[in-house]
């Protein structure tokens, strides 16, 4: 009896012990929308993990530093359909543990699920909607920003094109809502740093189908039409981001002018030929692991599960509410291989990053440029500032 007295003890103590020794799980939920697949050019329609991967690696490297800490983190996506209810979908992921959920939603969707997310505690971090509301009027307490708006993509170009001295833009744009609100984001860099507008045209989406044998034939007509009879300019500055014209400008134009925005130069927080500051090894490990390039979808959902990861790590805690203080707070920062620590702006939640400005093969530039100044961050040259505001985090 006292042998087994014995026994019985050693056996419920290694369990004991073995279930002390099991690492804190953190999970972290990815809902998104299919990417779209509507592009000018085929070699830029985006795979169908386009996204997901780099939620894949940031999970992978979360873990690598988590198991020195004995944390274990474990990705749960869920994709939704066209007709799906995201809210039912937010609920699924909160339901199985998911505290932070990174988004790939349209600004509409992200919305509801944030109001519905409030419940249960869950916070969102959005790699993907660039709207500006979404940090304005439309703000959440319950949503961080890792996606750029489309004011600091519009201020970076506009950086760059001020620092050439291209300060004489004509503005063509599309005739969708999208389009419109990057216009107007152009529009506002153009003031901010000191550029003029001396046209602005916009290009109607008529649904022509320019696939066909006569395709080529039909752009190249319509392209310098489009842009003929303009008042002296610098640079062709375009907003379409519908995929409807831009990718056509670039040596189609009436007048030999650069383009720039949506085609030609292009403001974006990442690329494949990106090789600064070791995102070299970033790069490589991400085409080993994938046999594609990188895009800037897949690093800003890298960036946001990486944020996780550093919130538990710094915090010491994976417990939801500690990492989310933490984040919030003045110490927190994520080295996302641009060198330099992104840290978020506290009045409504925004990453502060800088922008690549790259021309389809090679990175020509990095925002924000020499020169422009600010008194708390050069990073905040980029985006509405402090006091331009309608953000009440609430």
């Amino acid at each position: 009896m006292l042998r087994l007295l014995v026994a019985v003890c050693a056996l419920v103590t290694s369990g004991a012990l073995a279930l002390s020794d099991q690492p804190q799980e953190i999970r972290i939920g990815y809902l998104r929308q299919p990417p779209s697949k509507i592009r000018i050019s085929l070699i830029d329609v985006p795979a169908a993990n386009d996204g997901l991967a780099g939620a894949h690696l940031a999970t992978e490297d979360d873990n690598a530093t988590g198991r020195f800490l004995n944390q274990h983190y474990t990705l749960i996506e869920k994709v939704l359909g066209e007709g799906d209810d995201p809210v039912a979908a937010m609920n699924a992921l909160a339901d199985q543990g998911a505290s932070f959920i990174v988004t790939s939603l349209d600004a509409d969707r992200l919305l509801k699920v944030a109001d519905a997310g409030q419940a249960h505690g869950a916070t969102l971090i959005n790699a993907l909607a660039p709207d500006e509301r979404l940090r304005e009027q439309d703000c959440r307490a319950n949503v961080i920003h890792v996606a750029p708006t489309r004011s600091m993509l519009a201020d970076a170009l506009a950086q760059y094109l001020v620092w050439k001295k291209w300060r004489k833009w004509m503005l063509l744009a599309g005739s969708h809502e999208n389009d419109a609100l990057f216009a107007e984001a152009l529009r506002h860099a153009a003031t901010r740093f000191g550029a003029k507008i001396v046209e602005q045209r916009e290009f109607k989406d008529t649904g022509g189908a320019r696939r066909t044998d006569s395709g080529v034939a039909e752009i190249q007509r319509q392209m310098p039409v489009v842009t003929q009879a303009a008042p002296d300019y610098d640079v062709l500055v375009a907003a379409d981001e519908s995929e409807v014209f831009a990718g056509y400008l670039p040596y189609r134009t009436w007048d030999a002018r650069p383009v720039v925005g949506s085609a030609g130069l292009v403001p974006t927080t990442w690329n494949a030929a990106f090789d600064q500051w070791g995102a070299v090894q970033l790069q490589n490990r991400f085409t080993k692991a994938f046999q594609r390039p990188m895009t800037a979808h897949d690093m800003q959902v890298w960036t946001a599960v990486r944020m996780i990861g550093e919130a538990a790590v710094r915090s010491g805690s994976g417990e939801a509410g500690k990492m989310l203080a933490y984040m919030k707070g003045p110490e927190f920062s994520i080295a996302a291989f641009k060198g330099q620590k992104l840290t978020l702006r506290d009045w409504n939640l925004q990453l502060r990053q800088p922008i690549l400005l790259f021309d389809g093969r090679n990175t020509v530039s990095v925002s924000p440029q020499e020169g422009f100044l600010h008194q708390v961050s050069a990073l905040d040259t980029l985006g509405l500032d402090r006091p331009e505001t309608k953000c009440k985090l609430k």
